[in-house]
């Protein structure tokens, strides 16, 4: 590791940034430096600009990825090469405002059967049923599950930010079932390595990829071809399912751990049925409103 990386590293660590900003931000000036062949402390702000613009207009970046590429080449210059550029002012990515896609109850169902092996389905089964991140529920250690008050306990969340949230008792004997595979001391899902047999000493999680890749298989097993449903949308299937049911959305707020109710709205999809009902009672509201 280069002394310059390390200085990264340490600032990143230094300004609170998560753990996954972290890698973010080290990625992109990595990208950046392999662009050019050369260390990026040696490089001129206008090939910072034209590399911008490969990554935009030749890589085809998505505004989200755009993102991370300012923000991770931002932090770099001002805090580690203490550098002001004009042309990182300039930058900014739009925001795609799109509804996220929404599986009906039925369907999840049918994706969490089609998932293999177990701790696949178990992972999905956690993101769906308590509305976490991904990255949350592969995070999970096996203190934060508290069987006897059926809740789960959020370790930094997005925003650093810890919450409780409502623990199915089915999905707490599908973790238990899927704990005594391997019995690990720390994970929930710690990683299988390449034989599936290295569970138990493992030293990390199991990797994003690597679930997000066996939720493409266990969705085309499933007959799933709705466009946009990933992993992500599971978090909005609950959100939905619950307001279906009658939770208030503030207690769907909390569990999802957003600091906005707008934040928790844009994940609600209203069923057909309360697309019927709006639609009725805005007829009798306008019944006899105009002579």
């Amino acid at each position: 590791m280069t002394p310059l990386r390390q200085h990264m590293i340490a600032a990143l660590q230094l300004s609170d940034k998560g753990e996954r900003t972290q890698q973010a931000s080290v990625r992109e000036v990595r990208l950046l430096a392999q662009f050019y062949g050369t260390s990026p402390d040696l490089l001129a702000e206008q090939e910072l600009q034209h590399s911008f613009l490969h990554r935009k207009n030749v890589d085809g970046l998505a505004p989200a990825s755009m993102r991370l590429c300012y923000s991770g080449i931002r932090f770099f210059s001002q805090h580690v090469l203490t550098r002001d550029w004009h042309t990182l002012a300039l930058m900014h990515a739009h925001t795609a405002h799109r509804l996220p896609a929404v599986l009906r109850v039925e369907e999840v169902r049918r994706l969490l059967t089609s998932a293999t092996p177990l701790h696949n389905q178990v992972s999905f089964t956690t993101v769906y049923s308590l509305g976490l991140r991904l990255h949350e529920a592969l995070s999970l250690q096996v203190p934060a599950i508290d069987g006897q008050r059926l809740q789960g306990h959020v370790h930094r969340g997005t925003g650093a930010k810890d919450r409780y949230v409502p623990l199915p008792e089915e999905t707490l004997a599908l973790l238990r079932t899927s704990w005594k595979t391997h019995r690990h001391t720390t994970w929930l899902f710690p990683a299988t390595g390449r034989d599936q047999k290295q569970s138990s000493s493992a030293a990390s999680p199991l990797r994003r990829t690597r679930v997000q890749g066996a939720f493409r298989i266990a969705k085309h097993r499933a007959g799933i071809t709705t466009t946009g449903v990933a992993i992500p949308p599971l978090r909005h299937a609950y959100a939905t399912h619950l307001l279906e049911a009658g939770v208030h959305p503030r207690l769907i707020q909390r569990s999802l751990g957003h600091t906005q109710l707008a934040t928790t709205l844009v994940s609600f999809h209203l069923p057909p049925t309360g697309h019927e009902e709006a639609s009725e009672r805005l007829n009798a509201l306008m019944h006899g409103l105009l002579p």
